[in-house]
Formats: C-alpha cells, structure tokens, sequence
C-alpha cells in the first residue's frame, strides 16, 4: 500500500514523557521547580514566571476544587487572553479535569450549542463577551467570571486569589482528557475533540527537532487565538521548552512587528495574508528582527513572490505546517531548505510537507476504498499518537473517523481531506465532502477555483457540485465579482474551458454579493449547496 509514513516511534516517545511527566500538570509542576524564576509568559499587561504560573494554577484549582470539579469534569474559556487560559487548562489538568476553550466570534446560538456539548461548571470569559451570553442558556455553569478586573466574586484573577497556593496533587493518566476543542463546523455542527495528554506532549516532544526549536532559549510570539489547537498548543510547547510564549490578543500588523524587536522573539507563525499585510509595511525597513530564526504558517500556501520578498525583508527560515485539530496540532511540515525560493521549487511550495518521523499517511480513493497510487488524488488517512481519543458525545462520528477502530498508534483518521503524494511530499486539493462527481469522473473544487479566481473581473468563487439528470451532478461556480468589473457566466465558462479538462469546468455560474462563512472564516459550501439539492440524495458524503 503506497504511504507516507516516517516510522512508528510513538513507544519510543511515550517512555520519554513517563518519567518526566504523565500530564500537563506534571509538564508545569517540573519546569516550575527546575526554572523557577524564569519567564514563561508575556502578555501586554503583566508576565508570569514557572514558579508563578505553578502558584496561580494552584490557586485556580483549589478554586475549581470548591466549586465541585473533579476528574472528567469540564471548565471553559471565552477569552482572547491566551495567558489566562492556559493557566485555567493547567489548573484543570492539576485536578484531572477538562478544558474547553471556546470561540469568542460565535453567535448566540452557536454558543449555547457547544456549551451545551461541552456541559462546562465554570465559564471564564472577557467582559466584552457579557451582552452575547446574556441570550444564551448556559445551565451547567455555576461560576461564571470575567478575565478583566480583580472584584474577588466576579473577575478571574480576584476570585483565584482567595484560595490557597496547594497543588491539589491529581495526577491523571497521559490517555485521560486535556482538552475538549470544537471544530470548525463547516460541513454541520461543530464537534467536540477530545485530545488527551499524550497527543499535546508528543506534539510538543516530537516535533521540537524538525522546527528547529531550542529548549531554554525560544521566544515564541503567539497571537493565534486558543479556541484553535496551534494557539493553545504552541503555549505549552513552550512550556515543554522551557521557552518564552508571548502572547497578543489579536493581529495587527505594527504591533506584531514591534513585538518581535520588543521581545527579542526567535520563532512566530502567521498566515500568508498576515506576512503580506507586514512586508508591505514601511516600519518592516527599520525594525530590528535579528533575533528572528524562523516564522512557520499554514491555513494556504505561499506563492513564490511573497516567499521572495519576506526572506528578504525578515532575514530568517519559514515553515509551512499543515495539522488538524483532531491530530492535535501538526501534521506536516514544510522545511525552511524546501522554502529556498529559486527555479523548479515553485511545485514544492505548493506541497505541505512531509510528516514527523511517527506520523504515517496514506491516501486512499473515496468511492473504491482503495489505495491511491502516488500522484493520484485521494482522501488523505492518517495514523500518528497524535490522533484524538474522541469525538465527545458523538460515538457515530468517532466510528466514521477511525474506520479501521482506534488503537495504541492512534488509529487511521480520516482526514476529510483530498491531496495526493509525490516524492514524499503531500499535497493537498480539497475537503473530500466538496468533492464533485460526474460523469463518474472526480473533480476537486479546489482545482477550479484556482483557475476561475484568476480570471481579472473575478474577487472570490467556491465551486460546488450541483444535481444533474445526465451526469448526476455538474460543477457550478459561485463568484463575487469585483465592484468595478462585470462579466457573464459565458465569460466565466469559456476563461475556464481555456484551461481545464472540459469535465472540469462549471456549466454554470451564480453571482453572489458575498460567500457565506463560518466566524472563523471558512467558506460554508453547504449553505451554497443546501438550495440545489433539496429533494436529491449527494452521491458522496
């Protein structure tokens, strides 16, 4: 079966966290006795040593303890501070209880959703988020405090303070829960993703040497949001370090930049759209980034005159990382050395990577259920101790995920994803859900959406599958056109048909004033989908 697998080591790396620590609670009952007074986290506001961050998460604990979490028992986070949820996910993992950090953008519906999945005691959420939960019924949580200000019976850091620095001293198992994260919910309603303490720590441990970081000298600068894994886990990667985390509450281009000389950071992640917005910037001439080693990115590739000009203009390695909240963060990575900008790398850079050396991957055709060989295009599996345990509350959509069952190597997850393999890199093309068939032959949106965003009236397309009495469904573009710019569905079939396979390309368009998104962000093809296929059964998930 062709794979792409770097070899399973998951025995090796679990018998390195034993004897250092079995869980988040031992990673920072360690580091604070062995670092003591070094920083760890940097906010705006204030900093925090191991020591102190060992002392608040005792205080918060015994204050979880009293409001009767134990072991399996869930708090949650409603926050954009990053410091003070990875302090209530370490005072969760000291009595062996769950954290849920949840995302501040979603509406009140979709909040009382997962808070009702999540079935959270203790909320801690930012004041500003007060008129949102007003609407929402929230009757599992009894304690509800904000992240601002020191009231002792309302804010975080004032109620914390009233209890007693003991280390309430649970010690759970490396297989019990961490985390409860909620995916996306762009093909339905968010799921909850259980990941446990294994998957964080061997993220943090076996990834360490392929990014290239240092224990004890990485400052990592953080400004993605904790509701996503990489903004959580990248906190406790640099606990596990025994490094710097430097958190802002949100992007914004000149104050990420300044950071980076304010701090002395050496490793960040930003998206393409971010390095744009900063390379553009004229304070990117005079600020000083010597300290810089390498910036890692994912969520799109990056196109070789942007890879140009931010080499030159912030002078260290970039690393393109492709992961999953169900893997617990990263899946693949793309090396600084595969980034070298230069004649013939244009194909690699459109490639994810490859995977860690105990991450396998195999691509696997969604209608046959067999193996892909190399470079065709299939729906991409993955087998790695990274893997979640669960999908919380929902047994069926655990099942459908490991279809071969879960086992100690973390069991094949279906990634949802479509991509291919080549040279033991993965490239990936599109959700295998927005997979169009007709004709019996695969189109992937992705593919046409390339080519029909290029056409110059064109602002934004998602191509979607529509039913067909013929073929059993078509490939129809939805296009945002420019405000100055007309074109017809003619204009828009015909620049396609230039350029792709004619079974390919859309036999019809619809002009839209705007893509419906998630508030995340993501494109919501089945709200696009929805009014087509009312009263049809899709040939595919």
């Amino acid at each position: 079966m062709p794979s792409l697998a770097g070899g399973d080591v998951s025995g090796e790396v679990a018998d390195y966290l034993r004897p250092h620590f079995r869980s988040l609670a031992d990673l920072i009952r360690h580091q604070a006795r062995r670092l003591e007074n070094r920083c760890a986290f940097v906010a705006p506001a204030r900093r925090w040593t191991y020591a102190e961050l060992d002392e608040i998460s005792n205080r918060v604990a015994q204050g979880l303890s009293a409001e009767g979490i134990g072991a399996g028992d869930v708090v949650a986070s409603l926050t954009k501070h990053g410091a003070e949820c990875v302090i209530l996910l370490l005072a969760a993992s000291k009595l062996d209880a769950v954290l849920a950090p949840l995302n501040w953008r979603l509406s009140p519906r979709e909040l009382e959703y997962v808070i009702g999945v999540a079935h959270p005691k203790v909320l801690v959420a930012d004041e500003f988020m007060g008129p949102v939960l007003s609407e929402v019924a929230m009757p599992s949580v009894r304690r509800r405090l904000t992240t601002e200000g020191d009231d002792p019976a309302t804010s975080f850091s004032g109620w914390a303070a009233g209890f007693e620095a003991l280390d309430p001293g649970a010690q759970p198992d490396l297989d019990d829960s961490a985390a409860r994260l909620f995916s996306s919910g762009t093909t339905g309603l968010p799921k909850a993703v259980d990941l446990s303490h294994r998957g964080i720590l061997i993220q943090c441990h076996a990834w360490t040497g392929p990014f290239g970081y240092r224990k004890g000298d990485t400052v990592h600068l953080n400004v993605l949001p904790t509701f996503h894994v990489s903004g959580l886990v990248n906190a406790v990667w640099m606990l596990y370090l025994g490094g710097v985390a430097v958190f802002y509450p949100q992007f914004e281009p000149r104050e990420y930049l300044a950071a980076i000389a304010q701090h002395r950071v050496t490793d960040a992640f930003a998206v393409p759209a971010m390095l744009r917005s900063m390379v553009e910037l004229p304070e990117i001439q005079t600020t000083d980034l010597s300290t810089l080693r390498s910036i890692a990115y994912g969520g799109s590739p990056i196109d070789e005159p942007l890879l140009r000009r931010c080499v030159e203009r912030f002078g260290c390695g970039f690393l393109q990382v492709f992961g999953m909240t169900e893997c617990s963060g990263t899946v693949t990575l793309l090396s600084a050395e595969d980034h070298t900008p230069g004649e013939g790398r244009s194909q690699l850079l459109r490639s994810v990577g490859r995977p860690g050396p105990h991450i396998s991957l195999r691509v696997v055709d969604p209608v046959s259920g067999n193996a892909c060989s190399e470079g065709d295009v299939g729906e991409v599996w993955i087998r790695s101790p990274q893997n979640m345990k669960r999908y919380f509350g929902n047994a069926d959509a655990t099942a459908a995920v490991f279809p071969e069952g879960r086992d100690d190597s973390g069991g094949w997850l279906r990634s949802g994803d479509a991509g291919y393999l080549r040279d033991g890199y993965l490239f990936l093309h599109d959700r295998i859900k927005d997979m169009v068939i007709t004709g019996g032959e695969n189109v992937y949106p992705a593919e046409v959406e390339s080519v029909v965003a290029a056409h110059p009236a064109v602002a934004e397309v998602a191509v979607i599958g529509v039913p067909d009495q013929k073929w059993g469904e078509t490939v129809k573009a939805c296009v945002v056109l420019k405000p100055t710019l007309q074109a017809t569905a003619a204009d828009i079939i015909e620049f396609t048909r230039a350029r792709l396979a004619h079974y390919k390309c859309p036999t019809s368009v619809d002009f839209i004033a705007a893509l419906p998104r998630n508030p995340s962000g993501k494109v919501l093809k089945r709200v696009l989908r929805e009014p087509y296929w009312v009263g049809h059964t899709r040939q595919i998930g």
